[in-house]
């Protein structure tokens, strides 16, 4: 019974056993599978080498070309004022702008006048005594003092005359100087004179300013400057010689546009921003077109385009697509990635300008990738079907 009792226990493990091997012995043998392949999806564009012309932007405030503060140059009551003469009416140049009175110097001129044909008389008279002296001096009837004293009376007489001649002008000026006329075809900014108020010489009456062309003032930072064919000029370039400004602004709710030519760089560079200014030039801002364009009115804040120099097999792609400030990310036909380095020229907001010349079809990636590694796969989006996708998260350096 004892023997029993451990050989029962022994039966049962070695009937497990052999069942276990049993088992492992008929069972089918597993299938290896590999894993699927991740790989980065990524988007691309196609390179395209071209000649560009080089823009820089910049902003600033209509100005007028000439400005000028009107003066009467005599005093009196102001009696006729013209209907332009308000703050924004247009005038032509010479147009009698205000009228002061004039009967004053109407009786200036009559007494200059006056004055006038005495004097002629007094000359004459002197130089007849001064001739028949002369003549009685050769006979040696008239003695030295006598001649001395003829001609001394006629100096005294021709001066006189001169001074009445002189005298005349100047009241027949001050007589002209009561019509106040316009120095030049313009508009009105503002005036402070009416009807009836008495006005005192070289007091401002009024500001005017031409309307012929207008400028505007445009900062530039100095490392744009390369981008400019900009020479030093003394003064003024000359008609047509400058770069090309188009010049845009919002008016009445619509976006408007002016063609204009940068027609001098100023003198010094500002010393608070260390921008240099440029002028432009916008000839005829008034002008009444068929299009129903507004003018280009003075005191419109507008945004310029300067058109620089013209550059050859320059690419442009975004920005997103340059890594580290000087490297590419190119895809080649194997759709395998690779970093090159390229020359930057210029980047102009979200694009990047590269002298480094890339063959017409070059595909560039354009999706911000955190990793690379040299000659990685990447599926292209959009370049047939796929199982899985997988697209790389932006870098830190790419969201900032």
């Amino acid at each position: 019974m004892p023997r029993l009792k451990w050989l029962a226990p022994l039966g049962v493990l070695v009937i497990a056993l052999l069942g276990a091997g049993a088992l492992i012995a008929t069972a089918p043998t597993p299938q290896t599978l590999s894993p699927p392949e991740f790989l980065t999806v990524v988007r691309v564009i196609e390179a395209r080498p071209e000649t560009l012309t080089l823009r820089v932007r910049s902003q600033g405030t209509v100005a007028p070309r000439t400005e000028s503060a009107l003066i009467p140059e005599v005093s009196g009551q102001v009696v006729s004022v013209s209907p332009t003469l308000v703050s924004g009416g247009f005038f032509e140049a010479g147009a009698p702008l205000l009228q002061i009175a004039a009967l004053d110097y109407e009786a200036g001129v009559a007494r200059a006048r006056a004055s006038l044909a005495r004097g002629q008389g007094e000359f004459e008279h002197a130089a007849q005594n001064l001739e028949r002296y002369q003549r009685l001096s050769k006979r040696d009837i008239s003695s030295i003092s006598q001649l001395d004293d003829a001609r001394r009376a006629h100096r005294v007489a021709a001066a006189v005359l001169e001074e009445t001649r002189v005298s005349l002008a100047q009241a027949e000026r001050d007589l002209d100087r009561t019509l106040i006329r316009a120095p030049f075809a313009g508009r009105v900014r503002e005036e402070q004179v009416d009807l009836g108020q008495f006005v005192s010489r070289g007091a401002k009456i009024a500001t005017l300013y031409a309307t012929d062309f207008v400028e505007v003032r445009l900062p530039i930072l100095d490392a744009e400057l390369a981008y400019l064919d900009l020479p030093l000029w003394r003064g003024e370039a000359a008609l047509g010689e400058g770069p090309a400004v188009s010049i845009r602004a919002r008016f009445a709710g619509s976006e408007h546009e002016w063609s204009g030519r940068v027609v001098r760089t100023e003198g010094e560079i500002d010393p608070k921003s260390r921008m240099v200014h440029v002028v432009a030039r916008i000839e005829d801002p008034y002008a009444e077109l068929e299009t129903g364009r507004p003018p280009l009115a003075v005191g419109l804040f507008v945004q310029a385009e300067i058109a620089g120099a013209e550059v050859q097999d320059i690419t442009v792609v975004p920005r997103v697509a340059l890594r580290d400030g000087r490297q590419l990310m190119v895809v080649d036909a194997d759709s395998r990635l690779h970093l090159r380095e390229v020359d930057v020229l210029r980047i102009d907001g979200e694009d990047v300008l590269l002298r480094t010349r890339l063959a017409a079809g070059e595909r560039v990636c354009v999706t911000p990738l955190q990793a690379v590694v040299d000659g990685m796969l990447v599926r292209v989006l959009d370049d047939g079907p796929r199982e899985v996708e997988v697209t790389a998260p932006a870098s830190a350096e790419t969201r900032s």
